[in-house]
């Protein structure tokens, strides 16, 4: 989908790279989908927002600007927090894709249409971007401890060492990749780009107080 959408720019980039003698070579390798047309599309739709419109566009908001990521598929995956202004769900929703062309026209899409300028409503000015029904339900269910999961932090004894205990959350991740971990088991995890809560800070770090890199224990959920 971003292929054909960026194509005219995409064409242009590969005659600029001397990838392709003309126009015509140009399109040629993005229909073949030489290995340099991914590398320009990646290059190409960086900074370059498109436009994401839900019928029916019952105000102004039904229309919104996005800078966006290529991903696998087909589908379109969109924010939870920015489905309240499309009243759009994930039950199959279709939605239309627009380019602004012109720099005139990115321009004015990225003031005035980018999603994060818009997230009051300009008819009660109350909040567009908040979390509602998946979202909500996810947040429970991520940052709910079920006591006894799958890999919990359990003490030290005098016959085995502490287990639940990971060095990074990297480390979390790849346990729950194989299976030996739940998302929602108590464990104990180190923490080195995260500030940790003001009392901990007071006892680990005292006055001089805590510094991104300094390292500390929190029990948490992987999700938490």
């Amino acid at each position: 989908m971003a292929l054909e959408l960026f194509k005219p720019f995409v064409m242009k980039r590969l005659v600029d790279l001397n990838h392709a003698q003309n126009i015509k070579s140009a399109k040629r390798m993005v229909e073949r989908q030489r290995p340099q047309v991914w590398d320009v599309l990646e290059e190409v739709i960086a900074e370059h927002p498109v436009l994401l419109n839900r019928a029916p566009t019952l105000h102004r908001l039904g229309i919104q600007a996005f800078e966006p990521m290529l991903i696998e598929g087909k589908a379109i995956q969109l924010h939870p927090l920015v489905c309240e202004a499309f009243n759009a769900d994930f039950d199959g929703d279709q939605m239309a894709v627009h380019l602004p062309l012109s720099a005139e026209a990115q321009a004015e899409a990225r003031i005035l249409m980018l999603s994060s300028n818009n997230i009051l409503s300009p008819a009660s000015g109350r909040p567009l971007a908040m979390p509602r029904l998946d979202m909500v339900t996810g947040l429970y269910y991520l940052t709910t401890e079920v006591p006894g999961d799958v890999g919990e932090y359990q003490p030290a004894t005098k016959d085995s060492p502490e287990r639940g205990v990971y060095s990074s959350p990297a480390e979390a991740i790849m346990a729950m990749d194989r299976g030996a971990l739940s998302v929602r088991a108590k464990i104990k995890v180190r923490l080195s780009q995260l500030r940790p809560p003001i009392e901990v800070e007071d006892e680990l770090f005292g006055r001089n107080g805590w510094r991104p890199g300094d390292s500390w224990m929190a029990e948490t959920t992987l999700a938490g």
